[in-house]
């Protein structure tokens, strides 16, 4: 224990940006850490102007996070910062990154983690290096029910493994909104600052990361066929995947970003030879457990019936709905435990449950496939251990 808050630097996050005010609350929920400085965007003016929305001092605002790299790396102890928040577009993730790890400041940063596989495994190095905690958004990971989930496939509830569908649907870029200026289309359409892929890069990457926290399977080999739709665009915005899973099981992941009238439909169906269960994120408080010869169970969050681990990340009784910003804190509240062990000179618990490097990589890893797939007409084609 430190006996204080932990403090917090932002690179990204600023005015007209979407997740860095997600990141701030979660990252505050529970009182345990406080921004006390920032480079929020790459306009140094916007940057400033940003964190006096925030109440930033002023002499912690920076007009790039490489000037904020430096300077917090030249302050004492007792004012540096413990821990960066990076929410840039994905092409400044590995370079920010890797920066403030080398400065030794503990990182967080969301997802994908890189712009290419190279980076991702690059950046591993520099993490093993650091011996600093480096730790990813994937935030769907810390709901209460998805940890459910995970316990029930665990515990062998479900049987042998066969098939995993996993989805993961949007309809916000059914039109060409990128070309009216839109700041989240616009840099999510670009392959410069997006990466190799569009869809499957932004929420695909999350479908692929639910399904295999859940299972514990990797993903061994897919076929792809990935569309831009709307035309004139440069990347996909809608994905359609074989998986084939370690130890035979098979999958289908669907990801789409021109699925008019969906929302953010993110879902998890799993079968196995005793049961099957299933998920989904627009009610997030439930998960379905289905069998061959009773009816099916609708288990909810917070009652006593629920495992240990979900009980652990459960906030509020139950019929009080939690939902994303909860999983996004109990996420933060997990890396605050690895971050406050590392400051007092210790290391992280044993027990500790957070998406890190190695969830990076098989996010990029992932997306390389998926792309290699589809640029060769939908071929069936290994997936980078």
């Amino acid at each position: 224990m430190i006996g204080r808050k932990l403090r917090f630097g932002m690179v990204g996050g600023g005015r007209g940006a979407f997740i860095g005010a997600v990141h701030r609350i979660a990252a505050q929920m529970d009182g345990q850490a406080e921004l006390v400085a920032g480079a929020f965007s790459s306009d140094p003016q916007r940057s400033r102007d940003s964190a006096a929305d925030l109440f930033v001092p002023s002499e912690r605002a920076y007009g790039s996070y490489r000037e904020m790299a430096e300077a917090e790396a030249a302050r004492p102890p007792g004012e540096r910062l413990d821990f960066v928040v990076i929410v840039t577009p994905n092409d400044q993730h590995f370079p920010a990154a890797t920066l403030f790890l080398e400065q030794g400041f503990n990182v967080v940063c969301d997802k994908p983690v890189t712009l290419t596989l190279a980076e991702a495994r690059a950046l591993r190095e520099t993490v093993a290096r650091s011996g600093k905690v480096f730790a990813l958004t994937h935030n769907y990971t810390g709901n209460a029910m998805v940890k459910q989930a995970r316990a029930l496939v665990r515990s062998g509830a479900l049987g042998t493994l066969r098939k995993v569908v996993v989805e993961y649907s949007q309809g916000w870029l059914a039109r060409d909104i990128e070309s009216s200026g839109q700041k989240q289309a616009s840099w999510r359409t670009d392959p410069a600052r997006s990466g190799a892929a569009g869809c499957m890069g932004d929420i695909g990457t999350h479908a692929e990361n639910l399904a295999r926290y859940v299972t514990g399977l990797r993903i061994t080999e897919l076929c792809a066929d990935l569309t831009a739709f709307v035309p004139g665009r440069r990347l996909d915005d809608d994905g359609n995947l074989l998986l084939r899973f370690e130890g035979g099981a098979r999958g289908v992941l669907h990801s789409s970003q021109i699925a008019v009238g969906e929302e953010n439909n993110l879902s998890l169906r799993v079968y196995g030879t005793e049961a099957s269960l299933e998920w989904q994120q627009e009610h997030p408080n439930e998960l379905i457990v289905k069998y061959p010869d009773r009816p099916r169970e609708i288990m909810r969050r917070g009652n006593g019936y629920v495992g240990e681990v979900a009980q652990g990340v459960t906030r509020i009784p139950a019929g009080h709905p939690e939902g994303y910003l909860e999983a996004f804190a109990n996420l933060y509240r997990e890396a605050f435990r690895a971050i406050g062990a590392e400051v007092a000179g210790g290391s992280p618990p044993d027990d500790l449950d957070l998406p890190g490097i190695d969830d990076g990589i098989a996010g990029m890893a992932f997306i390389e496939a998926a792309v290699a797939s589809a640029r060769q007409g939908a071929v069936w084609v290994p997936v980078a251990a």
